[in-house]
């Protein structure tokens, strides 16, 4: 049988800064710049600044979106096509910290009761 090893991977927390180099937004969510440069093509919501030399230079908002990016493909399992859905509901952005679905409410009772009967099985 084959052992597989997910690593938890926490992210350092995000200084309090205006601007981050490719470098720095590379470290703060743990992607190489090249991913950085490619999720660019794929999520137009990426927009960093960019000046002389072509050099990117990122904003806060742009690196808790490549932290839910990350999220939704490493963690979550989503492809490109996926997550860029994910990201545009209905053409509007959805915020970063909701990981529930956006079309269904959280019906507390229909998972207390399925909790319910998952420990019924347990216990026999």
């Amino acid at each position: 049988m084959t052992e597989i090893k997910i690593e938890s991977f926490v992210l350092p927390p995000i200084p309090a800064k205006r601007y981050f180099t490719i470098g720095e937004v590379g470290e703060l969510c743990g992607v190489k710049p090249h991913v950085l440069r490619y999720w660019e093509q794929e999520f137009t919501q990426l927009k960093p600044v960019k000046r002389r030399g072509n050099r990117r230079y990122y904003q806060h908002h742009e690196v808790l979106l490549i932290r839910r990016i990350r999220e939704l493909l490493y963690e979550q399992g989503f492809t490109i096509n996926g997550a860029r859905n994910k990201l545009n509901v209905n053409g509007h952005p959805v915020e970063s910290a909701s990981h529930e679905p956006v079309d269904e409410p959280v019906n507390l009772h229909q998972i207390r009761d399925e909790l319910q009967s998952i420990l019924g099985l347990l216990k026999v």
